[in-house]
């Protein structure tokens, strides 16, 4: 494969996954306008969040069947259309209850792009690529969160929020011709994998049976929700408690973005000398440190918004290098089940993401602790299921190894 043809597809997949953290990125300056607009307040245009974060949960579970009986393509086109008309209905809508569902429907639709990225890395590259290819991969989703709050906040200020919808779907439009131009076709149609409830069914339990997925799936799920709680409470904390306008809080939203690019190409230098294992066990004990100074300091009111912002830098370089390592090992023991494995993954991280960003909605107390002490939560949980998940895994490998050798 030349470096050009290697570059556009990374750009392409990288894409694919950009397709959810920009829609939920983009309008997060736009909050405070949106509540106005529709008469309504800021927890309540934040369930939209919610909503979009419980389609993406659902929809990955329903594309992983598809993606391995329809090969990839197919089920992508799909998807994205759906994406696009439901960007349209958010563009249109004049109620916050129509918002949310309709933001449901654009999760629904936008979600393939996540499952069938990760699908086709396996597809395309080897194993021994793959944590490398899942590390630049990041790096475009990571430019996301740098570019996308900072246009949400000059569009709606400049135009309307209605207008971050629009172009959200022109973006995906133009997703779907790289697709069908540039990007391979991937493993082929799988006419034995067969849709019906039990074969689907039995193909997850397959898949949740394999301890090594099961381990860095949950473990890694729970890591990578912690930004989920800073994006669910962000905007109020910066906008409302520390007055930043809608630009100010964009070009915060890309400064902390920024830790993750940076980690990124950091974990790529970590993997030739270090195992991916060592790399998110050592990752998640900083961060979980970091997350419980972070709610000593805000409860103590030690932070003013440079401390708090530079000590949410600190954390957020984590999960540069937790996520593409842990879906590496996630995807590394599965050929046959590559989509299912995919969806059930990316499921539980924005599962996990939409119950954690739900919660810093109903914890809000006007202070920034729901949304840092969610971001520790997330981190201790996920150390301490990697901590016995690993061990339980070791112990049973020297069970069935004195076993043979007693055979």
């Amino acid at each position: 494969m030349s470096r050009k043809r290697y570059s556009y597809i990374i750009l392409i997949l990288g894409s694919l996954a950009t397709v959810s953290p920009f829609s939920i990125d983009m309008y997060l300056p736009g909050f405070p306008t949106i509540a106005k607009d529709l008469n309504t307040t800021i927890d309540k245009v934040q369930l939209s969040l919610t909503s979009y974060l419980v389609g993406i949960c659902l929809g990955q579970i329903l594309y992983g069947p598809l993606l391995d009986r329809f090969g990839r393509k197919i089920p992508l086109y799909v998807g994205l259309s759906l994406y696009v008309l439901a960007s349209i209905g958010c563009a249109l809508t004049f109620s916050v209850d129509a918002l949310i569902l309709m933001r449901f429907f654009q999760a629904m639709g936008g979600c393939v792009g996540l499952v069938a990225s990760q699908a086709l890395v396996s597809d395309i590259f080897p194993a021994n690529k793959r944590a490398e290819v899942f590390s630049m991969i990041t790096l475009v989703i990571a430019v996301s969160p740098m570019i996308a709050p900072t246009v949400g906040g000059y569009v709606t200020v400049g135009f309307s929020w209605h207008w971050l919808f629009i172009i959200l779907a022109g973006i995906v439009l133009l997703m779907i011709a790289a697709i069908y131009f540039f990007l391979p076709t991937g493993q082929q149609p799988d006419r034995s994998v067969s849709l019906r409830p039990k074969s689907v069914l039995t193909s997850y339990y397959t898949v949740l049976s394999q301890p090594q997925f099961f381990v860095y799936t949950f473990a890694g799920g729970l890591a990578t929700a912690a930004p989920f709680a800073y994006i669910a409470g962000s905007a109020d904390v910066f906008m409302n408690l520390y007055k930043v306008t809608e630009q100010q809080y964009g070009y915060i939203f890309g400064l902390l973005a920024f830790a993750m690019i940076g980690s990124t190409q950091l974990n790529h230098l970590l993997l030739k000398r270090f195992k991916s294992q060592e790399i998110i066990r050592f990752t998640l004990i900083y961060q979980s440190v970091v997350g419980i100074l972070l709610i000593v300091g805000v409860y103590n009111n030690w932070f003013s918004l440079i401390g708090l912002v530079a000590m949410m830098f600190v954390f957020l370089t984590g999960q540069g290098l937790t996520g593409p390592n842990t879906s590496a090992l996630s995807l590394a023991p599965f050929r046959k089940h590559t989509g299912s494995a995919s969806a059930l993954m990316g499921s539980w991280r924005m599962g996990a993401g939409a119950i954690i960003s739900a919660i810093v909605s109903v914890l809000h107390n006007n202070t920034a602790l729901p949304m840092v002490g969610m971001m520790a939560f997330c981190s201790v949980v996920g150390l301490i299921i990697l901590q016995l998940g690993t061990a339980t895994i070791l112990n049973r490998d020297r069970s069935e190894e004195q076993i043979s050798v007693q055979l």
